[in-house]
């Protein structure tokens, strides 16, 4: 039986969630047409920023388990590539500030400077390890002068791969009745692809040999152009599946723009004409919190801009990065007086309530559980 199809563009956060699971049986999902599509959220999505980073160590498996136990709707994994072509969750190739590799005598020789991005990285890069290897490594805080809680979990976990986090997120699913989305970022594609390592198919035939991914709901992100357009095409427009462009500012290029010697710059992307470019192969568009509501001279929140009502007339949903809940990441109208690095929660949910006042989409935090009180 073929299911009806409304006008709409977006599929709402509740039938989005509701199509793969609870209403409608995950079974179900595949009869669902790219075109079944509704408005969006009555409430914004809350994306748990590497976990939950403000409470575990990054990018384990402890830190998404907190995720989820607080709220998220979606956990996100970082994805790079190993020497033997395996996608682990790290922010970024550089091992130095998240695990012990510093301190393993056996890997001292690997140090290495490389560019990525654009910019020089001194130390050790997960492209350099097998698997095999890397899960020698420990997790250690990237923070650990201002998360000093989570310094207790140094060594505890080791670094995961897409596959077993994809595992990990259906087993929670499982246990606790309700459907956790995934919102893989993949990191530095230009630089895995001249590696020899391109991030891109590794990607898409781990997620479509999973049955969790082929129907709980996958929002891909990238601050690359070209690697979106190619999932785009891979994947087509699939139910369960958005794909977001990630954006930064002013005159800065995407890295495979750059390196393609293109001139497109994201504040053009950022443009009328630039939205509806992006809204041909993407379904978000995801800018820095700050480019929402930027902060003036004194620290405070400043008017808010136009990217919100820009991105829907777009036809974009609106996400944004990334609410933190120390006084140091916090606008100066929310800190309070207990030092840069204290941890503020009603500063923190109130700074998100303002800028979900803007209509947003959807939001990532390192803290979801504060961010599922903000959203509601």
């Amino acid at each position: 039986m073929r299911a009806p199809v409304l006008p709409q563009r977006h599929l709402s956060r509740r039938r989005f969630v509701q199509a793969t699971a609870g209403g409608l049986a995950l079974a179900a999902l595949p009869a669902f047409a790219a075109g079944m599509l509704s408005t969006p959220p009555t409430r914004p999505l809350v994306y748990g920023h590497r976990g939950a980073s403000a409470l575990r160590p990054e990018h384990t498996l402890a830190s998404y388990a907190k995720a989820i136990a607080d709220g998220a709707d979606y956990v996100e994994p970082d994805l790079v590539a190993t020497r033997d072509g395996v996608l682990v969750a790290r922010h970024e190739s550089n091992l130095i500030e998240t695990t012990d590799v510093a301190r393993r005598p056996e890997f001292a020789s690997r140090r290495s400077k490389k560019m990525v991005d654009g910019e020089w990285h001194d130390g050790w890069h997960v492209d350099d390890f097998t698997l095999m290897e890397l899960k020698t490594l420990r997790a250690i805080e990237r923070l650990p002068t201002i998360r000093t809680g989570n310094t207790m979990y140094d060594g505890q976990f080791q670094v995961p791969t897409w596959e077993e986090i994809i595992e990990f997120v259906a087993a929670q699913s499982a246990a606790s009745g309700r459907v956790i989305g995934l919102v893989p970022e993949l990191k530095s594609s230009t630089y895995f692809s001249e590696a020899g390592l391109a991030l891109e198919d590794r990607f898409i035939s781990t997620m479509l040999a999973h049955e969790y991914t082929r129907r709980a709901p996958v929002e891909i992100q990238s601050f690359e152009t070209a690697n979106l357009k190619y999932l785009r095409n891979k994947l087509g427009k699939r139910a369960n599946v958005r794909l977001m462009q990630l954006v930064l500012g002013g005159d800065v290029r995407p890295v495979d723009v750059a390196k393609a010697g293109g001139k497109l710059t994201f504040g053009q992307m950022l443009q009328p004409a630039g939205l509806r470019d992006i809204a041909a192969y993407a379904d978000v568009l995801a800018p820095p919190t700050r480019g929402l509501i930027p902060l003036g001279a004194d620290q405070r929140l400043a008017k808010p801009t136009s990217i919100v009502d820009d991105a829907h007339q777009a036809g974009l949903l609106l996400h944004t990065w990334t609410f933190r809940p120390e006084n140091r990441f916090l606008a100066a109208d929310f800190r309070d007086g207990n030092g840069e690095n204290a941890r503020n929660e009603a500063g923190s949910v109130a700074e998100m309530r303002r800028y979900i006042e803007t209509g947003l989409d959807g939001f990532f935090s390192d803290d979801p559980g504060l961010g599922r009180v903000a959203a509601g």
